[in-house]
């Protein structure tokens, strides 16, 4: 599962929830169980084909995924940002992660809101998307 998921999931009566913390994050969850992780590391593999037009880099390791809730019934809730408010593909982009997470056995609808808070910058990317777009 990707590091940068919190240790302890935020989670209420009818949903688990991860909420992502990219800059601070410290590891896996843990407390969830084996069918969460493997839902949630397929949604995230899923985010990982949703790559910003821009920018050679997908969604997930972008940072633009900032909370990831997983319903009963396999409903899942996704706040994603963009690297800029006027993103010319932000109404794309949206579907395109929908259709990504939709593809994933288990999810039977996927809900993708759009925050501009906190503010995207650099510092929510990956190591590796750091890396890969020589700003590391």
């Amino acid at each position: 599962m990707d590091e940068r998921i919190m240790d302890e999931p935020m989670m209420d009566e009818s949903s688990q929830t991860i909420d992502e913390a990219p800059a601070t994050a410290t590891g896996e969850t843990s407390s969830s169980g084996p069918v969460y992780s493997a839902l949630m590391n397929d949604i995230i593999a899923a985010l990982r084909t949703v790559f910003d037009p821009e920018i050679p880099v997908n969604v997930f390791d972008l940072g633009l995924i900032y909370r990831i809730d997983v319903k009963e019934q396999g409903i899942i809730e996704i706040d994603m940002t963009l690297t800029a408010p006027g993103c010319p593909v932000a109404g794309e982009m949206l579907g395109w992660v929908k259709t990504a997470v939709n593809g994933v056995a288990g999810v039977s609808e996927t809900n993708v809101n759009l925050v501009f808070d906190p503010p995207w910058d650099q510092s929510n990317m990956s190591e590796e998307a750091k890396l890969e777009l020589g700003l590391s």
